[in-house]
Formats: C-alpha cells, sequence, structure tokens
C-alpha cells in the first residue's frame, strides 16, 4: 500500500545509494582495544548541492512524546468482514502516540539522539538529528503554526523526522503521529487505515488545541492549531486528501477487500459525516505519493471537494500509488484549489519522503522477503539528495501558505521542467533576462525535476 509494497517490487541490486547516507563515527584508539566502527545514522545531513531553502532556520528545536487516546472509535479490527453486520460496531479507546517538535529555548541543550524501530518491527535503531530531547520551549510573543505529519502504511512517526525538525527550526511546531495498525509494530488488517486515517489527524489538531491552551503544559502558547497544516505520505497522503475534503467514492466504500460493512462511508463524497469533515483550521496540505486514486477511491467528481491549496510529490514512476493515473491524477482532479506538482524524475514511491536508511537496515529480511533498506530508499535517486529538495519545496510551501511570506512565491514560481532553466547571471550576480534556473538551486543542480502549477478553475 505504501512503502513497503514499494519496497517489494524494487530488487536489493538497485540499491546504490545506500552509503551515502552512512557516516563512521571515529574509531576509539588504542592498540590492543579490538576498536569497531559505529555507524551514526544522522537524519540532518545537507549536501553541498542542496538547494537554499533546505537549510536549518534559526530556532534551535526541541522533541518531546505525547501519548494520546482517541476515545470510543470503531473497533475495526474486532469485525469479522465476512460475517453478519453488527447491529452496532464494536468500540475502543485508540491510542495515538505523538512526536512533537518545536522551536526551543535559546540556551536549551539535551540528548539528539532518539531511538526509532526498522521496518521489521523488531530492531529499534538509534537515529541522530538537531532536535534536543525534551528541551525547554521558546517563550515566544505568538504561537507558531502547527503541521501535522502523517505516515504511510506500515511506517511510524520518525519517518520523516528530517522534515519533522528542519521544519520545526524554521519556526513550526510539528506533531507526527504513530497510527495505530499502521505501524510497523502494529500493522493490522488494512481497513482501520482506510477508515482512521483522517479520523487520527483530525483529533490530533484537537489535542494540540486544547493543549495550547492547557496551563502546565509545554505547549501552552506554543501551538496555533487554527493556522496548520498536514503533511501526509502514501497512507498519510490519501488521509490528507480525504481530510482537506476528498470524498472517497461509493466504489472505494464497497471494495470486498476495503473496510468492512461500509465503515468507509463515514468518508463517502457528499455524506452527512464527510461534508462535516474538512476543517477551517486546515490551511493547506503536503501529499507525497498519496494512494487511493488508481484503485478508484476518488475521482474528478469527488476531489473537487478539496478547496484549500495542495503540493503534491511524486516519483514519475511511483508503482504503488501511480503516478499519471495516481498522483499526477489527484493533482489534476483538484480543480477548485490552487495546487502544485513537484515530481522527482525516475523516482519511485519513496521520493522525498522517508528519511535515509538507518545503518542497520542494509540486509536481507527472510520473513519479509527483501532487503530492509529498500523500505526507505529509491533505485536512482540518493536519499539525502531528494530529502533536502523536500526541505526546500515544503519550507517555500509553508512560509506562503502558513505564515503569508510572499518572498517564498520566488521559489515556487519556476519554469515547468528544470532541465529547460538557462543559468544566465551578471558579473554583479544579478539575473539576466534570459536567466530561468531554479531559483535557490545552486547552478547544474535543478536536473531531473518538475514543479507544475494549476490555479482553481484550471
Amino acid at each position: 500500500m505504501a512503502n513497503q509494497s514499494a519496497a517489494s517490487t524494487i530488487k536489493g541490486d538497485t540499491m546504490l545509494n545506500l552509503r551515502s547516507t552512512i557516516f563512521a563515527v571515529a574509531l576509539a584508539t588504542g592498540a590492543t582495544s579490538g576498536t569497531v566502527a559505529v555507524a551514526e545514522n544522522r537524519i540532518d545531513t545537507q549536501r553541498h548541492d542542496a538547494p537554499e531553502l533546505a537549510a536549518y532556520g534559526d530556532f534551535k528545536v526541541g522533541v518531546r512524546t505525547l501519548e494520546l487516546v482517541n476515545p470510543g472509535q470503531i473497533d475495526i479490527l474486532a469485525i469479522d468482514p465476512a460475517g453478519e453486520k453488527p447491529a452496532e460496531f464494536p468500540r475502543y479507546d485508540r491510542p495515538l502516540p505523538v512526536e512533537v517538535w518545536y522551536p526551543a529555548d535559546g540556551t536549551a541543550e539535551g540528548s539528539t539522539e532518539f531511538k526509532a524501530y526498522l521496518r521489521d518491527g523488531k530492531t529499534e535503531v538509534t537515529l541522530v538529528g538537531q532536535a534536543m530531547r525534551d528541551a525547554a520551549p521558546l517563550e515566544a510573543d505568538s504561537a507558531f503554526p502547527l503541521v501535522i505529519i502523517s505516515h504511510g502504511y506500515p511506517g511510524n512517526r520518525f519517518l520523516l523526522s528530517h522534515l519533522a525538525e528542519n521544519i520545526a527550526s524554521k519556526g513550526y511546531v510539528v506533531a507526527s503521529i504513530d497510527h495505530t495498525d499502521s505501524t510497523y509494530r502494529t500493522r493490522a488488517a488494512f481497513g482501520s487505515t482506510l477508515v482512521n486515517r483522517s479520523l487520527d489527524q483530525l483529533f490530533v489538531l484537537d489535542e494540540i488545541a486544547r493543549l495550547s491552551s492547557e496551563d502546565g503544559s509545554f505547549l501552552n502558547g506554543l501551538a496555533d492549531a487554527d493556522n496548520a497544516a498536514i503533511v501526509g505520505y502514501s497512507m498519510g497522503g490519501y488521509g490528507a486528501v480525504i481530510t482537506a475534503g476528498g470524498g472517497v467514492t461509493q466504489a472505494a466504500v464497497d471494495l470486498s477487500w476495503g473496510a468492512p460493512h461500509g465503515t468507509l462511508g463515514v468518508h463517502l463524497s457528499g455524506s452527512e459525516s464527510h461534508n462535516d469533515l474538512p476543517d477551517p483550521r486546515i490551511k493547506t496540505i503536503v501529499a507525497f505519493g498519496p494512494w487511493g486514486m488508481e484503485r478508484g477511491f476518488w475521482d474528478a467528481e469527488t476531489l473537487k471537494g478539496i478547496e484549500i491549496p495542495a503540493l503534491f510529490i511524486a516519483g514519475s514512476v511511483d508503482d504503488v500509488s501511480g503516478y499519471e493515473n495516481g498522483v499526477r491524477a489527484i493533482w489534476d482532479g483538484v480543480s477548485s484549489a490552487d495546487r502544485s506538482l513537484l515530481t522527482f524524475d525516475n523516482a519511485n514511491h519513496n521520493a522525498g519522503a522517508p528519511m535515509p536508511a538507518p545503518a542497520e537496515a542494509d540486509r536481507m529480511d527472510e520473513d519479509l522477503g527483501f532487503n530492509l533498506a529498500e523500505h526507505y530508499n529509491d533505485a536512482v535517486w540518493d536519499s539525502v539528495r531528494m530529502n533536502n529538495i523536500s526541505q526546500h519545496f515544503v519550507t517555500a510551501w509553508l512560509g506562503r501558505q502558513l505564515k503569508g511570506d510572499e518572498t517564498m512565491a520566488a521559489y515556487l514560481d519556476l519554469v515547468p521542467n528544470a532541465n529547460d532553466g538557462v543559468w544566465a547571471k551578471a558579473e554583479d550576480g544579478s539575473d539576466k533576462p534570459e536567466h530561468t534556473h531554479w531559483n535557490g538551486f545552486p547552478n547544474r543542480t535543478a536536473k531531473g525535476l518538475r514543479f507544475e502549477a494549476l490555479e482553481a478553475g484550471e
């Protein structure tokens, strides 16, 4: 469904870029010490050719974990798809761990290491970034916009951690969800993901809003939940499309392998429940490789329900969500809103979203049947390179949509095909009339990318 399915189609001998994402820690010295090199799995790497806005911002970053519980949710796993439809659906209290990155006090200190599980759901590894665990939050004059991150199926709240801490350093509170039944350790019936993704996103929005006004919470006065965005990858992108107003088709509700006994009907286009779903606090979405269009979950009519600006990011050979009839078709169909599409030419489903593969992932997993690194990497593009490009464009997009920074428009008004751009600078560094190279990209580095924009009504 998400990056696991993509990984199963990419052969291990095509993984060309793993080693470029691994950095060796210095070896201990001593003639008889029996030293061993240890991999340092960094998520904050900036390549020399990273575009301008990929750089970390001016704020120090803190990170904390919230253990949230959404009460009274339909228990999809307790419903027998082959049995009779129950008179009342069983319900449970749904746990949703959330990792929160935020601007920290300028004097803050703390560990920048954190633990995360690999795709196998068994191997725990150490990742290293710039966010400091439990750092004191910044005492700001005004609250920061909120960004909610939603991972793929399966995934976890750390899969897009490179993006989370990067944009937090630029003045955002970022809340990344562990979606129950969709993580590496809780993966279960796919119907739960179909029904719950959007509901999880909105519940977390409500909870951050509550905590931002609660005395004693570290988020008190820190997060502006009235000015929010959702960033979703794969099934997280599927959820973002629904949350933004893209109700699903009746055919999707009726799928035999989907959500049991019509439970996906809560998101049916035109239904009362879905009409009540879009939240005015959400100003924009960013969807990496959103899944669902190729499987008939939307059509041109249902996608008209999205009326907020949307940025889509995809690989041109995505074989999980699809490109021409998948992500690109969603972008084209969102005709009621301004929207843009960033395409990594020849990239697959992992385009721009997952963090670089931890060193420990470079091994064949006999139970899963593939090298775990395939879950994170792309066969053509370097992961850090893609991450830097995503950081750049998400920074520009959120800066314009959530902060009203019109200087960001220059990074989004581009010739559609980066390969067509011309570098033409005067001796004083100013642009010559014929200069069309992508703004923010060093000379010769805007290649293999496309950025297309459509306005509402197009």
